[in-house]
């Protein structure tokens, strides 16, 4: 079994989750929405022509993803988030998966 990153918990949570809302679900919230709203901005910038909308769409853009990390690492900091380690051989098997898609595209 792999590994855990994680900052431990700070107590702030109940130990069995009520119906009620807490600041944990109320952040995971607001990244959720954060992640919709780049993956949004990063469909209209893709189809974007004129370039001064095009760099202000991307200067928001790039706010966004700035302030997403930030309540990441908000969760990650207070226990709320955490992720599974990779062990050196899933590291090596996603290093040749996309090492094979790099063969498929075109030589520019």
């Amino acid at each position: 079994m792999a590994a855990q990153i994680a900052v431990p918990q700070t107590g702030q949570l109940p130990k069995v989750k009520g119906p009620e809302i807490n600041d944990r679900d109320r952040i995971n919230d607001i990244l959720s929405f954060e992640k919709y709203l780049t993956n949004g901005y990063n469909t209209g910038l893709n189809e974007m022509q004129n370039p001064k909308l095009r760099q202000t769409v991307f200067d928001i853009l790039n706010d966004i993803h700035q302030l997403q990390f930030k309540i990441f690492d908000t969760m990650f900091q207070k226990g709320w988030y955490k992720m599974k380690a990779a062990d050196q051989q899933e590291i090596g098997q996603i290093q040749q998966q996309f090492a094979n898609y790099k063969t498929q595209f075109p030589q520019f």
